[in-house]
């Protein structure tokens, strides 16, 4: 069958469909429709017309159509929404071809994102999460809608315990759990309360950085190597230790056994804290889950955690598991009434904790965020086997390893591409130092590794209908293969 149809309904004009091919209609009908949105015939925000009436000008039956709508706006090329119809995705706006010309406005305004720090808000659970509204709800008592106390809703610090317990290995009774709004709002009172100065690992979030110094608690940094953080490089003065034990971010890999003991150690012998950010403790793909480091010395460290990266940053919930003895101290940071975090949030959360429906959720995005580690490995593998790939074990984000030198090049060769896209030397601290590693290292020195060029790719962010597209867009903006350094001359073998 080949055949060329017109439908009338779509903004006032005809839009030629090609069902090229024999086969199932209903997949003629949606990789027509998805062309038309590559090819840009199908603006993001175009409406289309209902499906009775594309039934009737394609000569399909209604519910081939319908059934094609609905299996597209589950892959995120449309969206559906009751009054308005049936449209073309916003988020699925076509990559634009490499032979046309670069302007401004495509740098400024990327096709596609890649960068770390989110999941695809698509795939939020709407219907579970109604469902636990409406029984936290129902059930809620009246204090509930009153003043907020600080701790935080005692049905979700409950809730907690038993999750973190069970799933990260975390030792705390509901009363050592504050809740916050979120692992920024976390630090902010950790800061207050704790005072500096802090060490940090040289390679993490400049946002936790410039939080915790406009909080009076300047960081100083500590060495990353293929075992995570040198813990041997914290000294007395250091009043508290950020690390990411579970999976260093964004190098990748999970603090070795023997630092853990290590950093505990020095904890317990300087009276010093370990804040410990457990923000994607639950997504392991190749490995076992690494428990928390909070459960070695539950009374020298902070875990701190949020649903920012398992369910929304739009949730604004994050917690904070103390030692007994910073629980008031922080509680007194908060202030009297509760500010921040939303009493009837707090409340679904702990339904939805309670009733399965979050361990459903991860063990659905850990499957997801998994395929689309896979794909990345796979496109690099096709496209640009000279591009090593780490920490991929686990996380939402992979570090690509470029040759010297080439990093900023290829950030600004992704601009050009349509593509949002980080540098690992964006995340490297200040005060780190940049030179190799020379034998033996003291605990003053600083860094023991050169920085590293490379790109952190965040692979949780696109629709489905847009990943392999900003994969393509990655793999045209990676560098070549470095041309082979030439060997020095040899002297003339002696006559």
């Amino acid at each position: 069958m080949n055949s060329w149809v017109n439908s009338a309904e779509i903004l006032g004009s005809d839009l030629p469909l090609e069902l090229s091919g024999t086969g199932n209609r209903r997949a003629l009908l949606m990789d027509a429709l998805r062309e038309a949105v590559r090819s840009g015939r199908l603006a993001p925000g175009t409406r289309l017309p209902p499906y009775r009436s594309l039934a009737a000008d394609l000569g399909l039956a209604r519910n081939t159509v319908a059934d094609a709508y609905a299996e597209l706006v589950a892959e995120g090329w449309l969206a559906a929404r009751q009054g308005s119809g049936t449209r073309v995705a916003e988020r699925a706006a076509p990559v634009t071809p490499v032979h046309r010309p670069r302007t401004p406005e495509r740098v400024a305004r990327p096709v596609h994102d890649l960068v770390q720090g989110q999941p695809d808000p698509s795939v939020f659970p709407r219907t579970a999460w109604l469902a636990s509204a409406r029984r936290a709800l129902a059930a809620a008592p009246d204090d509930a809608f009153g003043p907020g106390d600080p701790h935080g809703r005692p049905e979700l610090r409950r809730a907690l315990a038993g999750y973190l317990a069970r799933v990260r290995g975390v030792r705390a009774a509901p009363d050592r759990i504050v809740l916050c709004s979120g692992a920024a709002h976390g630090l902010r009172l950790l800061a207050e309360v704790v005072g500096g100065p802090w060490a940090a690992e040289e390679y993490g979030l400049p946002f936790h950085r410039e939080l915790l110094a406009s909080h009076g608690v300047g960081t100083r940094p500590l060495g990353v190597d293929a075992d995570g953080a040198r813990v041997d490089g914290l000294t007395r003065h250091d009043r508290a230790v950020l690390l990411t034990p579970a999976h260093q971010f964004p190098t990748g890999g999970p603090l070795h056994p023997a630092r853990r003991a290590a950093v505990v150690d020095w904890a317990r012998a300087t009276g010093g804290l370990v804040v410990e950010d457990d923000y994607d403790g639950e997504f392991r793909y190749d490995r076992q889950p690494v428990g928390a480091v909070q459960g070695l010395d539950p009374e020298h460290v902070v875990l701190v955690g949020s649903v920012s990266k398992s369910l929304s940053p739009a949730l604004r919930i994050g917690w904070l598991v103390l030692p007994q003895r910073l629980v008031g101290p922080v509680v007194a940071a908060k202030g009297e009434r509760e500010p921040f975090s939303s009493a009837t949030e707090q409340l679904t959360l702990a339904d939805f904790i309670e009733s399965g429906a979050y361990d459903r959720q991860v063990r659905r995005m850990r499957q997801r965020h998994r395929r689309r580690r896979d794909q990345l490995v796979a496109a690099l593998h096709a496209r640009a086997p000279h591009v090593r790939v780490t920490g991929i074990a686990a996380g939402l984000h992979a570090v690509l390893e470029l040759p010297p030198g080439t990093e900023r090049s290829a950030v600004r060769a992704a601009a050009w591409q349509g593509l949002a896209v980080e540098g690992l030397g964006d995340y490297l601290h200040p005060g780190a130092e940049h030179s190799p590693r020379t034998g033996e290292v003291g605990a003053a020195r600083a860094s023991l590794v050169p920085h590293r060029d490379g790109l952190v790719v965040g692979y949780a962010t696109p629709a489905e209908s847009a990943y392999p597209e900003a994969l393509d867009a990655l793999c045209r903006s990676l560098p070549p293969v470095s041309p082979p350094v030439p060997a020095p001359p040899q002297p003339p073998a002696a006559p």
